[in-house]
């Protein structure tokens, strides 16, 4: 898939503050989407590595997303105008959404609406979890690193730094020493030989026939 040129400043702000008016119950799904799949300023390989190091840091995946995003295009001006864009409408709608919740929050249809929302949010977070998680099945030393940060965080309830500070760089030797040589490797096409396999009866076919008396 190729990739669409750097978007602008305004890009950036108006990218992310449709974001920010969509991104009900979980924005890093959505992000992908748009930043992927829609406007194709990051390749899937480019937005994982970003999110990684999103991860890493302190604070909302999403809004050090859209920070690290912006500076990657435009330096500090597109920083500021994706995160400007992000928190925009979304600041308003949370204040309001608060206010009314604030008002109505033992009503059993609210109780309803937001155990619904929450099980969207989750099932967003899946496809994306899944999303990417699909090109680290081309690298076992990757997706070992995965499976073992998984079993860690879910299962054993290790705290996410201290996860995070341990197998990063893990990762980053293993990767750097053992990557390449259990990375899956692509399949060549047997049509050659099979061309081959195919002209040598016919030559020893022709061959014999000249030998006949």
């Amino acid at each position: 898939m190729a990739l669409a040129s750097p978007p602008t400043v305004r890009e950036l702000f108006s990218g992310f503050l449709g974001l920010g008016m969509t991104a009900f119950g979980g924005a890093l799904p959505l992000a992908h989407r748009m930043i992927v799949e829609r406007h194709r300023w990051l390749s899937e390989a480019e937005f994982v590595q970003l999110l990684g190091l999103c991860q890493f840091l302190p604070g909302g995946n999403i809004i050090n997303l859209s920070v690290a995003l912006g500076m990657k295009f435009r330096g500090l001006k597109g920083a500021l105008a994706a995160i400007s864009g992000l928190i925009a409408v979304l600041s308003a709608v949370v204040v309001m959404l608060g206010v009314i919740y604030q008002h109505f929050q033992h009503d059993p249809n609210v109780r309803h609406l937001f155990a619904g929302l929450a099980a969207a949010a989750a099932g967003l977070l899946i496809q994306m979890a899944v999303k990417i998680a699909l090109p680290l099945r081309k690298n076992l030393v990757l997706a070992a690193v995965a499976v073992v940060c998984f079993v860690a965080i879910a299962f054993l309830r290790v705290p996410l730094l201290w996860v995070m500070l341990v197998m990063t760089p893990i990762s980053v030797i293993l990767t750097a020493r053992y990557g390449d040589r259990f990375a899956a490797k692509p399949v060549k096409s047997a049509k050659p030989a099979e061309a081959g396999s195919a002209e040598c009866p016919a030559k020893q076919g022709k061959q014999t026939g000249e030998g006949a008396p």
